[in-house]
């Protein structure tokens, strides 16, 4: 690495975003630069040192079978794991580890470290160079500057970060890291809008100051099981999660600080995450819940801390002190560091093509917080998809995007370059219309050829995908054969599980489709040897296949309009009969295909009718 050197692909960020944008763009063959602000704080966590849950396992899943670090990386540092959503049906099932953020973190660099056409290299970065409407390179704040093809910002929530505990305020990153000035500002001069957000995090407390012994707790279950599809499974019992609760007690704590709340005294002028609620925001909208639910999550062992889950808050640090240690199981304990707010600027979205490039600049791309996401699992999806694109774009290829019907990563994307944010925008499976076709368990379907035809997953990865699906292939052709007959035993099975009885031979395969019959009493009855996780695979598939054929019936409508393409002879302003909101909209987004138009809020489905007919009109004159 030289100063003005030129790169393909320079990335600003360490965070789950930047890793994944500069792993992607260099295992695909382009020279790669990261620009991060301290080495030791790579993939740091922040908040919640948690990987999945519901939709943001499926993301990490997803990432996996593109190629990505994510899951391993969690592989590498899970101390506790639990199946999520178990009653509510395969579709939103999936993994939730707690990890190690340092063993986490460890593992992202380390494999930065060791990829080739990647230098790292610790700097802030100051501005953009751009040059003809296209990005060049970028200036760092000692002065010097680096050149590259393609540029991926991903500087989380880093931009003129403010911290606020109380009725006090500093300028900050979080958890003490720096407030990086002029990015920014640079932005807005190249003509990119940005906004502000802010987000919270809870006060971390020491282990050895919480009656662990009072606790309901809480285990990891005890199968083998990893977020990888490539890893080895493994039972995690390092630790255990302590269950508690707050009480009227700490309500009327919280409520008598509320005028040295910057929250509640309006300093907070920016939206925070609506789905991860504060708990003096909590209080102040649900006036009627006398108690919330806590969970203590021990971070690290050496490190003695535990992060308080449900109890995010910017409250002055008496009134976090004396809150706490009205809580079960926390009567005594010692806060090792406070919560806090932090707000921070962001880019609205809309700003961006599917592909995550800026509209005002050619070749920068956005990926993560910036643009204005809530979560690790977001933001490495978005890192994944613009470091592909970024190499891509260098190599004269793509660009590369994922449709709502293929993956949550392509859900994630359209919503935001779509529709927007005005609050950090955080992955849900009710988000997802057709979460029945993207589950947790068939990820590696669904990916695992565009990630290998990207020249992101490896040979041999993509090797064990297609060996998967052989077994699967022929373990669903075997049990469609396979006949059980009805017997005293077979029924026995069948009355232990509140199943009716057999008067007929059957298929193991339609035996299975019964929603009381698991894999393993199948596996019992036809000594079936296939991997426990393509049998219940192969379960889920048989039992919800009517409503999966009705799912794929309503994507083949929804490729229709996504695969008609909206060309460059359409001009919004030209198009009589458009209502003015709708022309607005339009203009402002500016969508690739009549699919994403349709999205649009604010624009009626007589425009998208006016608009498809301009397209069919159109295509006949020329």
């Amino acid at each position: 690495m030289n100063i003005n050197e030129t790169y393909d692909v320079i990335v600003i960020g360490g965070g789950h975003a930047g890793c994944e944008a500069a792993l992607a763009a260099s295992r695909m063959g382009a020279r790669t630069l990261m620009i991060c602000l301290y080495l030791d704080s790579i993939a740091m966590m922040p908040c919640n040192p948690s990987i999945g849950g519901p939709a943001k396992g499926h993301i990490v899943r997803e990432i996996d079978a593109l190629g990505g670090e994510c899951a391993s990386a969690a592989d590498a540092s899970t101390r506790h794991l639990r199946w999520l959503n178990t009653s509510k049906g395969a579709a939103v099932r999936t993994l939730r580890a707690q990890c190690s953020p340092r063993r986490y973190s460890d593992h992202y660099r380390s494999a930065l470290l060791r990829q080739k056409n990647l230098d790292l290299h610790q700097a802030q970065v100051s501005s953009i160079i751009v040059s003809d409407g296209a990005v060049k390179g970028v200036r760092i704040k000692t002065g010097q500057s680096f050149f590259a093809g393609t540029v991926v910002i991903a500087s989380g929530t880093y931009l003129d970060a403010v911290i606020h505990i109380g009725l006090t305020s500093h300028k900050s990153g979080p958890l003490g890291m720096v407030s990086v000035s002029g990015l920014s500002e640079d932005l807005r001069r190249n003509g990119i809008e940005t906004g502000r957000l802010r987000t919270d995090t809870t006060p971390r407390l020491h282990f050895d100051s919480i009656d662990w012994d009072s606790l309901d707790c809480q285990k990891s279950i005890e199968e083998p099981q990893a977020f990888s599809h490539f890893g080895e499974k493994k039972v995690y019992n390092e630790m255990i999660c302590g269950l508690t609760r707050t009480n009227a007690k700490t309500h009327e704590i919280i409520r008598s600080y509320f005028n040295e709340s910057p929250l509640y005294t309006g300093k907070l002028g920016t939206k925070g995450p609506r789905y991860c609620p504060s708990i003096d925001d909590k209080i102040i909208k649900f006036p009627e819940k006398e108690t919330h639910p806590l969970f203590l999550e021990p971070i690290t062992s050496e490190g003695k801390e535990v992060y308080v889950q449900n109890f995010s808050t910017s409250m002055c640090l008496e009134a976090q002190f004396e809150s706490i240690r009205t809580i079960k199981g926390c009567e005594h304990a010692h806060i090792l560091r406070p919560g806090y707010a932090i707000e921070y600027d962001f880019v609205m979205p809309t700003q961006l093509y599917p592909w995550l490039e800026t509209k005002a600049v050619k070749n920068l791309f956005l990926a993560g917080q910036i643009n204005g996401t809530s979560g690790y699992e977001e933001a490495a999806g978005q890192g994944l998809i613009a470091g592909i694109n970024a190499a891509m774009r260098v190599r004269g290829d793509g660009p590369f995007t994922l449709r709502r019907d293929e993956s949550y990563i392509g859900v994630l994307i359209d919503d935001l370059v779509t529709k927007g944010t005005e609050e950090p925008y955080r992955m849900l499976t009710s988000r997802c219309e057709y979460r029945l076709l993207l589950r947790h368990d068939n990820a590696a379907e669904r990916l695992c050829r565009k990630g290998f035809e990207t020249g992101l997953l490896p040979e041999d990865k993509y090797a064990r995908c297609l060996a998967a699906a052989g077994i699967e292939k022929s373990e669903k052709e075997r049990l469609s054969a396979y006949k059980i007959h009805p017997s005293d035993e077979v029924n026995g099975r069948l009355s232990e599980i509140g199943s009716s009885a057999l008067d007929e031979t059957v298929s193991a395969a339609e035996l299975l489709r019964r929603p009381e019959v698991g894999p393993d009493l199948i596996r019992d009855m036809t000594g079936s040897d296939a991997p426990a996780e393509i049998l219940e695979k192969i379960a889920n598939e048989l039992k919800y296949e009517g409503y999966i054929e009705r799912q794929q019936r309503q994507v083949g409508k929804f490729q229709r309009m996504e695969q008609l393409k909206i060309p460059e002879y359409i001009k919004y302003s030209e198009l009589t009969g458009l209502s003015a909101e709708g022309r607005g909209k339009l203009e402002a987004i500016s969508p690739a295909t009549l699919g994403q138009a349709s999205r649009i809020p604010g624009v009626p489905p007589a425009d998208i009718q006016l608009l498809w007919v301009a397209i069919e009109r159109g295509r006949n004159v020329r």
